[in-house]
């Protein structure tokens, strides 16, 4: 196998902090050695409830979590760290059906890779996460409008003065479509300006409006905010005039 080369490092986030969780020692070992050369700190736990101490313990910048574990599941462990943590997961399945996909990203994933997968794909999704999560301070980065206020330099969104406990997916979805309010956007642009994917599973959308939802509709079952435009796809309704805050 190849070494993985030093030159696909970010230096802003180097020595940050990735936990691998798989059973698999082959796999583990060869995500740890490329997640290494890109410039992380990388830990390893092998089941599900090693997976759960660790991330209390160390407290990842990331998790890379594998869907089969013994013990208990990597959806199961990702409902239970998303009972008290934003901590960026991508899910690994070799499950490749749409409704296990689905499974995981309801749990809280931020992400998923599909086994086999390119190690060198892993570490660009884990920059890709990371990086969204750890977005560096940028003048003017606090918006009103309506009963939204999102600032992105902290990553922080309130809702009538409430702060909403988010993941990084989530907040980054809330902060694009509180800054184009009023705006019908299909699953397509969504996954492009908010995941910067050109192609990818459009369930990944819907699954996070879906979570989203949850957070902010008073009643799930009658929807006023979020809005499904049948034919098209979803937009964020906001009747107040945009206000920018410095």
């Amino acid at each position: 196998m190849p070494e993985p080369a030093r030159a696909i490092a970010n230096a802003d986030l180097v020595d940050r902090r990735v936990l691998v969780v798989d059973d698999d020692v082959t796999v583990a070992e060869v995500a740890a050695q490329y997640l290494r050369a890109a410039g992380f700190v990388v830990d390893h736990a092998a089941d599900g409830f090693a997976a759960i101490d660790a991330a209390v313990r160390i407290s990842p910048d990331l998790i890379v979590l594998d869907r089969m574990l013994p013990g208990i599941d990597g959806v199961e462990v990702s409902r239970r760290i998303r009972r008290t943590s934003a901590t960026p997961i991508i899910l690994l399945t070799a499950l490749g059906s749409e409704e296990d996909r689905i499974r995981g990203l309801e749990a809280g994933a931020d992400d998923y890779l599909t086994k086999p997968f390119s190690p060198r794909e892993l570490v660009l999704r884990v920059q890709s996460v990371l990086r969204r999560s750890l977005t560096p301070f940028a003048p003017e980065s606090a918006v009103e409008r309506g009963p939204f206020r999102i600032d992105s330099a902290a990553r922080i969104a309130h809702l009538h003065g409430r702060a909403l406990a988010l993941t990084v997916r989530e907040f980054d979805l809330l902060a694009f479509l509180v800054k184009h309010p009023n705006q019908a956007f299909s699953r397509e642009e969504l996954l492009s300006a908010v995941w910067g994917w050109t192609h990818g599973d459009l369930s990944t959308v819907t699954v996070h409006v879906r979570r989203l939802r949850e957070k902010i509709e008073p009643d799930l079952s009658h929807p006023v905010m979020l809005m499904t435009v049948w034919g098209v796809g979803y937009r964020l309704d906001i009747s107040e005039d945009t206000d920018e805050l410095a």
